[in-house]
């Protein structure tokens, strides 16, 4: 009788086909680096992008995927400070190095001016890309206290927003600019059509 069995690799209908057990554990890679402020030591897979290893083996989700291909900036964190694209980054080249990520920019419940600006102002609509925006714009603010609103523009040029205009984006980071300088300050009184 030929055998009539539409499902190739099972011996019987209803039977799962017989699979071997791999006796090799994937190969893994352990780094060491210092992740918002706590040293950490972390197993991976050779392969993975940082993004990954932030999200999949130290469960740091503030990190968002976005495009996964270096042009949205929702991944940004800072590594030794600057601005990094998490996604183009493997994790593999980040040991011995300090990497920041959303989930260390408050002092424990006490926001970061940058965090504090972005919510008063509504600058953060759907969430998205804001830890991606606020890390870019803490990297300048560290760099230059006090930027023109073109220093702003440039510095946040690589993340992509889907869901505002940047007009509040671009005041929160004045906002917080002027918190972080000691100066008592209000929102600009900007619209689309201008300064009223």
């Amino acid at each position: 009788m030929a055998n009539t069995n539409p499902m190739p690799g099972r011996t019987d209908i209803g039977m799962e086909p017989v699979r071997k057990k791999s006796d090799a554990e994937p190969e893994k890679t352990a780094i060491r680096m210092r992740v918002n402020g706590e040293d950490v030591e972390v197993a991976f897979a050779p392969h993975k992008t940082l993004l990954e290893v932030l999200r999949e083996d130290l469960g740091l989700t503030g990190t968002k995927h976005g495009c996964e291909l270096g042009e949205c900036g929702c991944c940004t964190v800072l590594v030794d400070g600057r601005p990094v694209l998490s996604c183009l980054a493997l994790g593999v080249a980040l040991d011995g190095h300090e990497v920041g990520t959303i989930e260390g920019v408050a002092d424990g419940v006490k926001l970061h001016p940058l965090q504090a600006a972005f919510s008063d102002l509504g600058a953060g609509q759907c969430g998205y890309c804001t830890s991606g925006m606020i890390l870019s714009a803490k990297a300048l603010l560290e760099e230059v206290p006090r930027p023109s609103r073109e220093q702003i523009k440039e510095a946040l040029a690589g993340n992509i927003c889907r869901c505002t205009g940047y007009l509040k984006i671009f005041e929160a980071v004045e906002l917080a600019a002027a918190w972080l300088a000691g100066e008592p300050a209000e929102p600009r009184k900007e619209t689309i059509y201008g300064w009223q």
